[in-house]
């Protein structure tokens, strides 16, 4: 995608926006609908355009279907994750929680991550490898934290942390405070509580007065990722942990690279088809311990 897709929250109402694969076939061709309640106009169809490559040559087409919960039918079509001990779902399936799950439930909707995605799904599994091994943290943040999802489950294995979750886009920060009631989450600055805040990377008084963090969790995209690498990683306590995702496998070796620069070490990987989610450890002053 070229443009932004927040410009769309701009909008009154703004538009209900899915994508599907259109041909299993063809993985790389997907189909974009956007649903408005009205005709759209021409600065509309315009920032239809910008979401679409420029080489693909596809012009929006315009039809009238009948009125619809197109959120509610989105959410149908949403099968609940599965990753590690954690079970997202959206309230079609609040009756499907396996017994020894620790669930979420994260409507589909107005921001990212529900789980669906690779990325979403790998950092998941990271918090629960981190648990397994008996890693335990008390200063903790989620950065891009799109629905709040990484955080509350961050939350959920580490319930006397203290945890920050942020966002550029004040949609994503109103969507978490939003599933954090549905999920009864507290929000707050005290421990066992997640505080919600709308910042720019690391640029926020209440990041900057928290830090350092012992775990920091960033699902963005690997130019933002190699670009906060100098922020995050002195944000970052010695011997702290330090899960990336939103990078390709042909992303990977740049990203971690961006980091050792700043004194961390790979410690291990989780992929998910092309998406790999990395996990980095801070040396510590003195060395390892």
């Amino acid at each position: 995608m070229q443009e932004d897709i927040s410009q769309f929250a701009a909008l009154d109402p703004p538009p209900v926006l899915m994508t599907s694969e259109a041909d299993a076939a063809r993985p790389d061709q997907w189909r974009l609908e956007a649903y408005f309640e009205s005709q759209p106009d021409a600065a509309s169809l315009d920032l239809l355009r910008g979401l679409v490559p420029s080489a693909s040559g596809t012009d929006p087409l315009v039809e009238r279907i009948e009125e619809q919960d197109w959120v509610t039918l989105s959410q149908q079509g949403l099968e609940p994750i599965r990753a590690g001990r954690f079970f997202v779902h959206t309230p079609a399936h609040r009756d499907a929680v396996p017994a020894d799950a620790v669930a979420l439930e994260i409507d589909a909707g107005r921001a990212f991550g529900t789980g669906q995605h690779e990325t979403t799904t790998g950092c998941l599994m990271a918090l629960d490898l981190l648990k397994l091994r008996g890693a335990s943290f008390g200063n903790i943040i989620d950065v891009g934290t799109g629905t709040g999802l990484l955080a509350f489950a961050a939350l959920k294995l580490w319930p006397s942390a203290k945890i920050a979750a942020s966002d550029i886009d004040p949609i994503s920060i109103e969507v978490s405070a939003e599933n954090a009631e549905i999920n009864h989450i507290p929000i707050g600055r005290g421990r066992g509580q997640v505080e919600l805040m709308v910042a720019q990377g690391m640029e926020h008084p209440r990041i900057e007065a928290r830090a350092p963090y012992d775990l920091i969790l960033a699902n963005i995209l690997a130019g933002p990722l190699i670009d906060l690498a100098p922020s995050i990683s002195s944000s970052l306590d010695s011997g702290g942990r330090l899960i990336l995702a939103g990078l390709l496998d042909h992303q990977a070796d740049k990203v971690a690279a961006a980091y050792r620069r700043q004194g961390l070490m790979l410690s291990s990987s989780i992929v998910r088809g092309d998406w790999p989610t990395l996990i980095m450890r801070k040396r510590r002053a003195l060395g390892w311990r």
